[in-house]
């Protein structure tokens, strides 16, 4: 299957520096409310900027996703002590959480942390396993790590700990248990994909659960193939779902840009 990107759009009206990786977060941001996997003034997502990983935007304290702007997000150091007395001073769990991670996982250079509903769901019950039981579960097989050791609202300390269960490349997603989920990944776009179908794949399993019915739970052999494909299948498929939702919000004369 071939998928050819859609041009990049420049954004309007602004010397921003990294303009186009600010359209991308602010676009996500944008999305995500609008399937309605935001907490109202929480949840962060945040993107590496330098080789090292340690430069980094995220969303500004208290600001709702569905309002975000490609100016609006807010340029941090992970390895700044002073971050917290900065008049633009992020959320302390947004420094807790997001900093450690930019810290300590390399290869983590966009981060997205949600309390979406069903993934929330899997993550309050006491296997909070995702089970292959259709194609885009199995997506996930050997890829998913759950934290069974919630400590409380991800300050530094709690922060660090969750930052050192991502040392495995091949995981990026997080079943934060009994809090939420954590997605990481090279690119807003491929990272914002892995969290729509993560979401997507809960909520298959949710509501299979709800029907009382024995559930059709595919081979690891199989899942582990369907997993395999999907590492090799073309990046350009995320970066063209991402594309077309900012088409979309384009269309529809969005601010998400400024």
């Amino acid at each position: 299957m071939n998928v050819v990107a859609a041009p990049a759009r420049q954004p309007r009206g602004t010397n921003l520096p990294f303009a186009e990786e600010r359209a991308d977060l602010a676009a996500a941001f944008r999305w995500t409310a609008r399937l309605g996997m935001h907490e109202a003034v929480a949840n962060h997502f945040s993107l590496a900027l330098d080789q090292a990983g340690r430069r980094f935007l995220i969303n500004p304290n208290m600001m709702h996703f569905s309002r975000i702007k490609a100016s609006d997000l807010i340029e941090l150091d992970a390895e700044d002590p002073d971050t917290m007395n900065r008049p633009d001073a992020p959320d302390p769990t947004a420094w807790g959480l997001h900093g450690a991670l930019h810290r300590d996982c390399p290869h983590a250079r966009c981060i997205m942390h949600v309390h979406s509903v069903h993934a929330t769901v899997l993550a309050s019950l006491a296997d909070s396993t995702l089970p292959p039981i259709d194609q885009t579960s199995a997506t996930f097989f050997e890829r998913v790590v759950v934290d069974e050791h919630y400590g409380g609202l991800a300050f530094a300390e709690e922060g660090a700990r969750c930052a050192a269960l991502l040392t495995d490349p091949r995981v990026k997603v997080m079943v934060m248990g009994n809090h939420g989920v954590l997605v990481i990944g090279d690119t807003v776009a491929e990272t914002f994909d892995r969290l729509y179908y993560f979401e997507r794949a809960c909520e298959t399993y949710v509501k299979a659960l709800w029907t009382g019915k024995t559930l059709r739970r595919l081979s690891d052999t199989v899942a582990r193939t369907v997993a395999e494909q999907m590492d090799a299948y073309p990046v350009a498929a995320a970066r063209r779902h991402l594309d077309e939702l900012k088409a979309i919000l384009d269309e529809e004369g969005s601010t998400y840009r400024n």
